[in-house]
């Protein structure tokens, strides 16, 4: 992530005017940075590329949002989003937020199988 920033830098940053807007985007996209690699840290041995039920994780930042990668990453995008000034960039974003919702649908699915009533109860405790 360092060096796509250094490079997002050098290429895009340098040049424009840093306004408002810049600004938010990147501190939106730093606390994206931030969240996921906190929540990552916290998944553990839990983490899967693809959804399977290792454990069920519900301490730290999984104690109020079930997903709190796709939650971060979709702020780091909106960020991005936003650093460049690039409107057709929203796109982008909506294509991403729609995937992590399918993705998250079929995760909650099997972690609903492999702990049921657990998972149900953690469910109906927190947000997305």
């Amino acid at each position: 992530m360092a060096a796509a920033a250094l490079l997002l830098w050098v290429v895009e940053l340098r040049k424009g005017t840093w306004d408002g807007q810049r600004y938010f985007g990147l501190v939106l996209m730093l606390a994206g940075m931030a969240g996921i690699a906190t929540a990552r840290y916290q998944l553990g041995s839990a983490f899967a590329i693809r959804p399977e039920a290792h454990r069920l994780v519900t301490h730290g930042l999984y104690s109020k949002i079930r997903n709190p990668i796709y939650v971060f990453g979709s702020a780091l995008v909106a960020g991005f989003v936003l650093l460049l000034h690039r409107q057709s960039l929203w796109l982008l974003f909506v294509f991403i937020v729609v995937g992590q919702t399918i993705r998250a649908h079929r995760e909650a699915q099997v972690l609903e199988a492999a702990f049921g009533d657990e998972y149900r109860e953690y469910r109906r405790k927190t947000w997305f």
